[in-house]
């Protein structure tokens, strides 16, 4: 949790509602529920810490957004925040483990980087995600933020045969200018072209970025310790697309 989690408005639908964790113990769900999808259920292989909880070294200077279910309180999913200050404290953000950000850490105004977002597997058909970009887009709104940028994460498929579909809509659908390109530090390990790739659904995180208006700044990054390419988005909130901020805005 960072040092001065801010307020943020929230309205406790019938089913779920969104919240900044506010104590060390909301963390600790946000990271057990971390460690069952990204330990468990995909088998990453995760810093090694606490039994049973996802955790490293970002998390002390993180926001953390929570998804709870009204009735049970469960987290059902959860993303955190890593703003410019937070990142200067530990000499970096988490992306740049895997990428070369370029001119992305020096673009002026108030950087955001959202990461480690997840869902439990019995929500992933329902509003889950809707309601925790409402969280994102309520946070940004409140702080100000000029930019939000993040990695999404998609499957590989044989070959990294499917990261390299899913990247093709990008390249057609919502690619960044060359001079907010990043490059990644391990690349898809497919020696198809883009011709020779058909374009592929997006998963639902990467869409919620694309329909706010969000970029891909490049090719995906191939995450071994997680099984998973990754993409960076980044979205310059005067490109913020309106019509599904309001969208997102009116949720909470």
């Amino acid at each position: 949790m960072g040092a001065s989690a801010p307020a943020l408005s929230v309205k406790r639908g019938e089913r779920l509602f969104v919240e900044l964790a506010d104590s060390p113990q909301a963390v600790r769900e946000a990271q057990a529920l971390r460690y069952r999808i990204f330990g468990e259920e995909l088998g990453a292989k995760l810093k090694p810490g606490e039994d049973g909880l996802d955790s490293d070294e970002f998390d002390p200077v993180c926001e953390h957004l929570l998804v709870r279910e009204t009735k049970s309180g469960r987290v059902v999913g959860c993303t955190r925040l890593l703003s410019n200050s937070g990142a200067a404290k530990l000499g970096g953000f988490y992306s740049e483990s895997e990428f070369d950000l370029g001119i992305i850490p020096s673009l002026s105004g108030h950087l955001l980087e959202l990461g480690r977002t997840c869902v439990s597997p019995e929500c992933r058909q329902g509003s889950v995600i809707a309601v925790l970009w409402s969280g994102v887009a309520h946070y940004i709104h409140q702080q100000q933020v000029d930019y939000l940028f993040g990695c999404a994460s998609v499957p590989l498929g044989e070959n990294d045969c499917q990261a390299a579909a899913i990247m093709n809509r990008l390249r057609r659908q919502a690619m960044a200018p060359e001079w907010l390109r990043v490059v990644p530090r391990v690349p898809l390990q497919t020696t198809l072209s883009a011709d020779d790739v058909v374009d592929a659904p997006l998963p639902a995180l990467l869409k919620g970025y694309v329909r706010l208006g969000a970029l891909a700044c490049g090719e995906p990054c191939r995450d071994p310790d997680f099984e998973v390419g990754d993409i960076l988005m980044l979205l310059d909130m005067r490109a913020l697309n309106p019509t599904y901020a309001r969208h997102f805005l009116e949720r909470v």
